[in-house]
């Protein structure tokens, strides 16, 4: 497997136009790019552009700050696949999590999931700047016992993004039964790759076609851990 493989191509910035989204879907059928990352609004444009080609559109919910109710996340789960979207990132309730209120997460979480069901896989985006260690652990279980595919550290608009050491503590909770995407200020091969060697197998940014560039040759397939 290479390095572009494991890669969700994004663009979330709210300025984002018709014309960028068409070039970042070129970008991601030359490059061969796990999925796009795109703002809803831009699913059933992307699910066209893609059609025939391997590579996913994947959209956010709950976006960016994931307060919003449990129903409404399911109901923009239910339209995104309703339009194409085959991965689902949503976003932690980080409030719930911050209170400790760990039964209203998992519900949460699982909201989602049951509109995904065999459709979509989804991501649980912690946030993990705004959680401690103890936080980010349980949060974790939570993605786990309410059926996601995959942890994910950041939206990339918060306090900060992916960091090796929360990369290493969500590999060490979810163990080879989950994924664990690193995003959030990945800009170079080295940086990619540091998350990739701290247990992040699937990598979300805005900078795919520099870094596999800046590779220029296959990822070991030791360094990956597979998919669920």
């Amino acid at each position: 497997m290479n390095l572009a493989a494991i890669i969700d191509h994004t663009l979330l910035k709210p300025d984002a136009t018709a014309v960028q989204i068409e070039k970042l879907c070129q970008e991601a059928r030359d490059y061969s790019f796990a999925s796009v990352c795109l703002n809803p609004v831009y699913v059933s444009l992307a699910a066209r552009l893609l059609a025939g080609s391997p590579v996913k559109v994947c959209t956010v919910i709950g976006f960016p700050l994931g307060a919003i109710c449990s129903e409404d996340k399911a109901e923009e789960a239910r339209r995104a696949i309703a339009n194409g979207a085959e991965e689902l990132d949503m976003v932690l309730a980080i409030g719930a999590a911050k209170s400790g209120d760990w039964q209203t997460v998992e519900t949460d979480i699982m909201s989602v999931c049951l509109v995904a069901g065999e459709q979509a896989i989804v991501k649980v985006i912690l946030e993990t700047c705004l959680l401690s260690d103890e936080e980010i652990v349980s949060a974790c279980l939570c993605a786990q016992k309410a059926g996601a595919a995959y942890v994910k550290t950041s939206t990339g608009f918060s306090t900060g993004g992916a960091t090796e050491h929360h990369v290493q503590l969500m590999r060490k909770t979810v163990g080879a039964t989950m994924g664990v995407k690193a995003s959030g200020g990945i800009r170079s091969a080295a940086a990619a790759l540091a998350m990739v060697e701290a247990g992040a197998n699937r990598l979300g940014t805005s900078s795919g076609p520099l870094i596999v560039q800046e590779t220029g040759s296959p990822l070991a397939e030791s360094k990956i851990i597979p998919q669920n």
